[in-house]
């Protein structure tokens, strides 16, 4: 009879506590719905990116740019109703991002810009893996937006200085005084020891 009691006690007890359990279940499944549409909200209103170009330089290398133009037309669009949306973009963005070191025009193709493709490409790899975090800070994604609009508009003004830098005429004798500066071109400075054995 004891035991058929104590028996009873336990699985009450165990009924009781399932069903604590599911209960607790449900309310941190709805904290967790309710933190990620405030999330979701938050990387909402700050995702807006300067994809429009913000002069005629980048206008006209957008032309002959082609990962430039994809890249900013990728920013053009913005996810919509999910945050595994915005994940997406963001993988998308990172891998249009990468592509602008390939085939850069030879105007541009100067470590002034490969130094701020560099940068861009930090930003841009730095959202992804941000917003791929299973706790989202998302704080930190939209100072990232910002961030990479700050360091776009930064391009796009080397851009612009270079091309303006081309309009300018050379003076008579510059240009024999650039290839003479062009330490590529200069006669190595080695010193022949004169006891070697050379090969006539």
């Amino acid at each position: 009879m004891k035991y058929k009691i104590a028996c009873s006690f336990f699985l009450i007890a165990l009924l009781f506590s399932c069903k604590n359990d599911d209960q607790k279940r449900l309310s941190d499944n709805q904290k967790s719905i309710e933190k990620r549409k405030v999330i979701f909200s938050k990387i909402n209103k700050g995702w807006v990116f300067n994809d429009s170009p913000i002069n005629t330089a980048t206008e006209g290398s957008m032309a002959t740019w082609n990962e430039l133009r994809l890249f900013l037309a990728e920013l053009s669009q913005k996810p919509k109703k999910t945050i595994e949306a915005f994940q997406d973009k963001s993988t998308a963005i990172s891998k249009k991002v990468m592509a602008l070191n390939d085939n850069i025009p030879p105007e541009f193709n100067k470590p002034q810009i490969k130094s701020r493709i560099a940068t861009l490409i930090t930003k841009v790899r730095l959202l992804d893996l941000f917003i791929h975090l299973d706790n989202i800070p998302e704080e930190k994604v939209v100072r990232l937006v910002a961030e990479i609009n700050i360091e776009l508009i930064s391009l796009e003004r080397q851009m612009d200085k270079i091309v303006e830098k081309s309009k300018i005429p050379l003076e008579e004798g510059e240009s024999e005084l650039m290839k003479m500066m062009d330490t590529a071109r200069a006669i190595p400075n080695v010193i022949i020891d004169p006891n070697l054995p050379r090969v006539e």
